[in-house]
């Protein structure tokens, strides 16, 4: 028995029925909807409900957040954008039509998270054009913290249809 063998038979690469892959799955989904921009979505709960300080607070890390996103399109976007289209188009051809189900597992994580990405700098765009500041920033916030958990809902059940397809067509042991 050679050691390619050996680890692919401990690490199992059929990830649609790894329990490590489902628990990945729901911790970054999970992760996504609780930071808002970089932003936890409990600063933005607690500044709604109490102002002052804790309002500062958020303001002042979405002030910093924004800038962040937006420096880095500004300066790298248009190569971050080709080489994410590059590199996911890889993971779907090699996936999809070549039926490699290691790059079907990834490409259901990475494609619905660069929708995310994308939705995550069109906001902070928005935010710094309109110059949100208290109750319009909480709403933009709870908008963009919404429709994230629009598309991870979309994504969790397109991703589990895909995978008990998978699971029943190759069977225990393909």
């Amino acid at each position: 028995m050679d050691w390619h063998q050996t680890v692919f038979e401990l690490i199992d690469m059929r990830s649609f029925s790894n329990l490590w892959f489902w628990i990945a799955l729901a911790v970054m989904w999970s992760t996504a909807s609780h930071w808002v921009i970089g932003v936890p979505y409990d600063l933005v709960l607690r500044a709604r409900r109490q102002g002052g300080q804790a309002e500062t607070d958020l303001e002042d890390l979405v002030r910093i957040n924004v800038n962040r996103l937006l420096y880095v399109a500004r300066v790298s976007g248009l190569w971050l954008l080709g080489f994410g289209c590059f590199f996911l188009t890889a993971l779907a051809i090699t996936g999809f039509m070549y039926d490699v189900e290691f790059a079907q597992a990834v490409f259901l994580l990475l494609f619905p998270m660069s929708i995310v990405g994308l939705l995550s700098l069109s906001t902070a765009r928005l935010i710094e054009t309109e110059h949100l500041v208290g109750e319009a920033l909480h709403r933009r916030l709870g908008r963009h913290r919404f429709f994230t958990q629009f598309i991870g809902m979309i994504s969790i059940f397109l991703t589990a249809m895909w995978g008990m397809f998978q699971n029943l067509s190759l069977g225990p042991f393909g």
